[in-house]
């Protein structure tokens, strides 16, 4: 039978294995992206368009360089709060209940603060 420190043990594993994959993932969007604008002949420091959601998939086939860094950069943002999904999650599984409210919280402020960025003009 396991015990609680395998289990605990095997979630900081998957855990770490999740953080090495989203950041790989950002530093090769990213890697295209800075290829893509340099085979563009765009200098990487000249800035770039906003990011536009409903674009993304159409801009994305047709290899727009500010695409690629734009996803590199949702990646490189979304490695934290995946973690924190992941944490939740684990704690559940593991039956900490306050661990749990804390990832749930330490959520609920992320949204506020996306919510509220999102709000500003």
């Amino acid at each position: 039978m396991r015990t609680t420190q395998d289990r605990a043990r095997d979630f900081d594993r998957r855990i770490g294995r999740l953080l090495i994959v989203v950041t790989y993932v950002a530093v090769v969007l990213l890697t295209i992206g800075v290829v893509l604008l340099i085979a563009a002949g765009i200098s990487p420091l000249a800035g770039g368009p906003q990011l536009d959601l409903g674009r993304l998939v159409a801009d994305l086939v047709a290899l727009s360089p500010a695409t690629f860094l734009w996803l590199g950069i949702l990646a490189v943002i979304a490695t934290p709060v995946s973690r924190v999904i992941a944490a939740a999650i684990g704690f559940a599984r593991l039956g900490d209940r306050w661990m749990v409210g804390v990832a749930v919280a330490i959520l609920v402020v992320i949204a506020l603060g996306v919510v509220s960025a999102l709000a500003l003009p």
